[in-house]
This record gives C-alpha cells, sequence and structure tokens, in this order.
C-alpha cells in the first residue's frame, strides 16, 4: 500500500496553444474512471449507469486509471470481472425485503437507525475537528473504541461478505486504486496491485465505515470516504479526461473551509488541465441515496434511475471521452 499512487509512465499529448502552434503536453494518461462511495444503492446506481452508457455504446470500462472509493471500489472491481449488462441484471433481478419502518411521501424509506446514527455521530465529529486531518485521527479512534468493546469477529465476516460481492481475490488487470483512511493514524491510504494484499482486503477496508476498523495484518483501516470525500477525484490529477461518477451528487458535510468538496478538486484538476465531466444522480432519485444509502430493497430502483441517465448522457459522454484520432 501507499500513501500516495506510484506514477505510471507518462505520454505527451498535442494541442494546440492560443496563439495557434502546437504544444506538447505531459500527461500520466488519457482517461480515468472516478466511481464514489453511496452505499448499496449507491453501487447500484453506479452498475446502472455504466450500463447505460454499455448500452449506447460508450464503455467507460476502458478507462486508463479507475479510482475506486467506499460502494465504488466495489463497483470497481465488479465491472473488471463481469459486463455491464450482467452486472445490472445481478442488481435488479431481486429486491431483498424492505427494512421495517414507515414509507416516506420522497418514495423512500423511513431512515434506518444504524445509518441515521451513523450521520449523527459524523456531524459531532466533524464539528469537533479543526480539519480533515484531525477528522480522521477523530473517526479511526472512534473506530479502534468500537473495535475494543466488540467481540473482534467482525473483519472476518466482513470479508465474507465483500468477497461474495467480488469476482475473485486478484486484482483486475488495469491499473486501479482503492481508498481507505489508517485508522491508527488518520493517514490516507491507497491500494493497488502492487499493495501486497488481495482486492478483497482492499474492497473490504474501503468499505469499513460502519464502525469497527477493518484489519490486515496488524494494520487497522477505515472508509475510504473519510479520506476527503466520498468520491476522492484528486487522485485523478494528471489525466487529460476525468469521468467522475458521484452517487451522493458530490455533497459532504465537511465544512468548505476545509477544501475537500468535489467541486474543489473538479476546480483543481481543471486548473492542471484536465477536461472533467461529473455524473450525478437525477433530482427525482435522491431519495435513493444518503439516509437510505444502506436499504437494499432500494438497489433496482437505483440501478434503474442509473441505468436511465447514462442512456440519456451517452451522446454527450462519448464526445468527452472517446479519444480522437490523427
Amino acid at each position: 500500500m501507499s500513501k500516495t499512487p506510484p506514477s505510471p509512465l507518462q505520454y505527451t499529448s498535442t494541442a494546440t496553444s492560443d496563439e495557434g502552434t502546437v504544444v506538447s503536453t505531459p500527461w500520466l494518461g488519457e482517461r480515468a474512471l472516478v466511481l464514489g462511495g453511496g452505499g448499496s444503492t449507491g453501487n447500484a446506481w453506479l452498475i446502472g449507469v455504466i450500463a447505460g452508457l454499455f448500452d449506447a455504446g460508450l464503455d467507460v470500462k476502458t478507462a486508463d486509471l479507475t479510482i475506486g472509493t467506499s460502494a465504488g471500489s466495489t463497483a470497481a472491481v465488479q465491472i473488471a470481472g463481469a459486463t455491464p449488462p450482467t452486472l445490472f441484471a445481478a442488481a435488479v433481478a431481486a429486491a431483498p425485503r424492505q427494512q421495517a419502518g414507515a414509507v416516506r411521501s420522497d418514495r423512500g424509506r423511513a431512515p434506518a437507525g444504524p445509518m441515521t446514527d451513523h450521520l449523527e455521530r459524523m456531524r459531532r465529529i466533524i464539528a469537533a475537528s479543526d480539519g480533515v486531518a484531525d477528522f480522521r485521527r477523530r473517526m479511526g479512534a472512534a473506530a479502534l473504541d468500537a473495535e475494543a468493546a466488540s467481540d473482534g469477529s467482525w473483519t472476518p465476516r466482513w470479508r465474507d461478505v465483500v468477497a461474495a460481492r467480488l469476482p475473485g481475490a486478484r486484482w483486475p488487470d488495469r491499473r486501479l486504486l482503492i481508498t481507505a483512511v489508517d485508522a491508527h493514524t488518520g493517514e490516507p491510504v491507497v491500494f493497488d496491485p502492487h499493495s501486497g494484499v488481495d482486492v478483497i482486503d482492499a474492497v473490504a477496508a474501503s468499505t469499513a465505515g460502519g464502525g469497527s476498523p477493518y484489519s490486515i495484518g496488524p494494520g487497522k483501516y477505515i472508509d475510504g470516504g473519510y479520506r476527503s470525500n466520498a468520491d476522492n477525484a484528486d487522485l485523478a490529477a494528471g489525466y487529460e479526461r476525468v469521468l467522475v461518477l458521484s452517487p451522493l451528487g458530490g455533497r459532504s458535510l465537511h465544512p468548505l473551509a476545509w477544501g475537500t468538496h468535489l467541486a474543489t478538486q473538479i476546480a483543481e484538476l481543471r486548473e492542471g488541465g484536465s477536461n472533467v465531466e461529473a455524473v450525478f444522480p437525477a433530482s427525482d432519485s435522491e431519495h435513493l441515496f444518503g439516509a437510505n444509502a444502506m436499504n437494499p430493497s432500494l438497489r433496482p430502483p437505483a440501478a434503474r434511475a442509473g441505468r436511465e441517465l447514462g442512456r440519456d448522457l451517452a451522446v454527450r459522454l462519448a464526445e468527452f471521452w472517446q479519444v480522437a484520432t490523427a
């Protein structure tokens, strides 16, 4: 694992300056795909968007770099092991039994207690923190406290859950970064195929947002969404085209002054020369996320909403994504 991802070989892209002269620009790669976190429904929405784009002839799995955070890390590995239509069919095939609770007027279920409690806990820790580094340390400490009060069985149980969602323990044959946070130090961690851990452990660490940390050897890790935001698009710096699929719509509980919001990261990528497109859920499907993100009964509608959006955006995104040939 590494605190910063290793740099691949650069290539040179040609462009025309304002003065009409041809200039060469070094890039780390042509296309980066950023898959953000957003719980169970966020994962289904990501699969749906990718499937909708695929249906319309645009295969974003061809990215030179894929960055996965939390639920996005699961999707990043899933799309490497199965076709988007197959994954979409699995997401909508069977709706799990709905959780108990009154149906809300916005078509979502009443938020489950554990998710609401988790969000409130996060808000309290954010309010007590003096910046994102302090926030990460506090979240790590809270997770370690939760582990100390438990029977210690969560890591193997969570690994089994994650393994059942993935095509295997081997890393995909592509450049993939999976985010997490060191629970002991609060330092960001980026797992990649050279990290010395299998991809199941990497995804399990990136999705460890519910309480206890995930253990890999002596290391303890918490959800990659605590690194900066649910998307971590800043890791795509140096790529010519960056496509961000954000189930949470770029929203963050962090104060704007922390500089961790997705909008800030997109602005910084563009300042560095990257062409960036971000895709957010349509307004009529926002009730499927946030406090309802861990309701598995909402996965099918989230996947369908994502596919419809992907189909609608395919023509515009194809012009952005596809590499022009000389």
